[in-house]
């Protein structure tokens, strides 16, 4: 699920954002008794207070793209036929929080997960978040914003405190990293 208020949705549609930070619930010192194998599990050395902070997806899982079935008719989305007589009394039809991931039509395939603080991203990484350069060339913004700022990082801290909320960004915490790929029609 991602924030429509902000245009995050339309951006992995759009193939703009390919990456997405998950805040990770973990005191301070907890962090330092977890490793990544090579194959990219995360393992504990120690059973501490880490306790419930495993990654909720896995690398090659595929997730629908939670959109509501007012949107989805918006697009075009040819919605089952039993669906599009109940469609506008569903819970669903608004808000995308009640749909079902089998009629969503759109699909992302988790390709990698790291570990890292909120205020570690890269440029590049500002980039997969959707983070995109204004027309102007030398200022950055994010999703149906007006704001500009002076690089993509600005950007996206402001991104985040208004996704999750003010202030997430100067606490710096832990996050879960995951990369992902938007699927090709039908590829299930």
């Amino acid at each position: 699920m991602f924030n429509d208020r902000y245009g995050l949705t339309r951006a992995v549609l759009d193939g703009r954002k390919t990456m997405t930070r998950r805040l990770i619930n973990l005191c301070e010192n907890d962090l330092h008794f977890m490793k990544i194998s090579d194959r990219g599990e995360y393992l504990f050395c120690s059973k501490t207070a880490l306790d419930g902070a495993f990654p909720r997806y896995k690398v090659g899982e595929i997730l629908a793209v939670a959109q509501s079935y007012h949107e989805l008719n918006k697009s075009g989305y040819v919605a089952p036929e039993w669906l599009e007589h109940t469609c506008e009394s569903s819970a669903g039809y608004e808000n995308k929080m009640f749909v079902r991931a089998d009629l969503m039509p759109h699909r992302i395939r988790i390709t990698n997960i790291k570990v890292g603080r909120l205020q570690d991203i890269s440029h590049e990484d500002c980039l997969k978040e959707g983070i995109y350069n204004w027309p102007d060339g030398d200022t950055w913004t994010y999703g149906n914003s007006w704001h500009v700022f002076a690089t993509p990082q600005e950007a996206f801290a402001e991104m985040i405190d208004k996704v999750h909320c003010k202030g997430t960004w100067n606490i710096n915490p832990y996050v879960f990293v995951y990369e992902f790929e938007l699927m090709k029609g039908g590829e299930r």
